[in-house]
């Protein structure tokens, strides 16, 4: 059975066999632009709308949902019809209201620090599946209007193309989200960097550094020994070559591993070169993994020496900490396994520089 948000025009007539057209047009509308359940169609008669809920159900059924920061931060751990559980992330701002979205059940990047990469790989999401976590986060929002997506959920999203890029086009040219408010994050699948690049749609792109030396990347992010940091580099400055938006790299602060001096060069290095963006995570504590985020203080001091090496540098909000927000967590608070910690560096105390 195909799940709602999966079905095509086609198939929604099909289901709608017999009636004419402009039932079709009707659906799809309010599936779409005004984003609500079959049940809702007022514009369309009792009976059929029972029919539609019934031939085409929804993929996502709610396990939990957990809500912080006054409201302002919401997430939910779903079911999918396999048994499958992903992750979806809505968070309120003043600006703006944005949904983070998982592209895979699990992930096979195996990132040391991360709680969805020790999980393991599951299978892909679809496209309705990817869609349906935006439908039902704006849902949850009203009357406030989600303005961004962000594909930094579970999975790695170049690792799915087809489906992220299939279900990126359906929020853009169906949801009329803009392609500048939607922005895919990547450990640094530069087979999936170089197809974004011919793309029509001029996405915003993020890349998960964490790291800017190979040796000690390929520990913490293993994708590094097949596409290390020359590499990357080259397909980043493609894109922005291709697209001319700005680059963004990831960076958790993980205390003793990537907060130092030399990783501050290092990355600045890196990132200069690539007119690059970096946003500093501090990162979620996370129950049964052994990963450490840097203290405030270090935080602090290693946004401003990037910025004193000529880097723009912002630390990201720290949200939904108490719930469980960050990558995985949520899932991992239901199955939780012990794991490493990445290796540490020695580093010199600079938090009272």
């Amino acid at each position: 059975m195909i799940g709602l948000y999966d079905a095509t025009r086609d198939d929604i007539a099909a289901v709608l066999d017999g009636q004419p057209a402009f039932r079709v047009r009707q659906v799809w509308d309010g599936l779409y632009r005004r984003g609500v359940a079959p049940s809702d169609l007022t514009d369309l008669p009792l009976a059929m709308r029972s029919h539609l809920g019934e031939m085409l159900p929804p993929a996502l059924r709610p396990v939990t949902e957990s809500i912080s920061d006054g409201g302002d931060t919401a997430k939910w751990l779903w079911e999918l019809h396999d048994g499958a559980r992903v992750e979806t992330v809505l968070m309120h701002y003043d600006d703006r209201s944005t949904v983070c979205v998982s592209t895979q059940a699990g992930c096979a990047m195996a990132c040391s620090f991360c709680a969805t990469g020790q999980a393991g790989f599951e299978r892909q999401l679809s496209v309705g599946e990817i869609v349906e976590q935006v439908i039902l986060a704006r849902r949850a929002a009203a009357p406030r209007r989600v303005s961004n997506i962000v594909f930094m959920g579970m999975g790695e999203p170049l690792a799915n193309y087809d489906n992220t890029w299939g279900a990126i086009e359906r929020l853009h040219g169906d949801m009329g989200i803009s392609a500048r408010h939607l922005t895919v994050s990547t450990v640094g699948v530069v087979p999936g960097i170089r197809r974004l690049a011919t793309e029509a749609l001029p996405v915003n792109l993020a890349v998960s550094l964490h790291l800017a030396d190979d040796a000690r990347r390929d520990d913490l992010v293993p994708i590094n020994r097949r596409y290390p940091l020359a590499v990357l580099a080259d397909a980043c400055h493609e894109y922005l070559e291709a697209k001319g938006r700005r680059l963004s790299f990831e960076w958790a602060l993980i205390d003793g591993v990537n907060d130092t001096a030399l990783d501050a060069e290092q990355l600045a290095d890196y990132a200069r070169p690539l007119r690059a963006h970096v946003n500093l995570i501090p990162l979620n504590p996370t129950p049964g993994y052994a990963v450490r985020g840097s203290a405030p203080a270090q935080v602090r001091w290693f946004r401003d020496r990037l910025r004193a090496l000529g880097t723009n540098a912002t630390v990201r909000q720290n949200r939904g900490t108490d719930i469980d927000a960050a990558c995985g967590q949520l899932r991992a608070g239901h199955e939780a396994t012990a794991v490493a910690s990445p290796r540490r560096r020695r580093s010199i105390d600079h938090t009272s520089a």
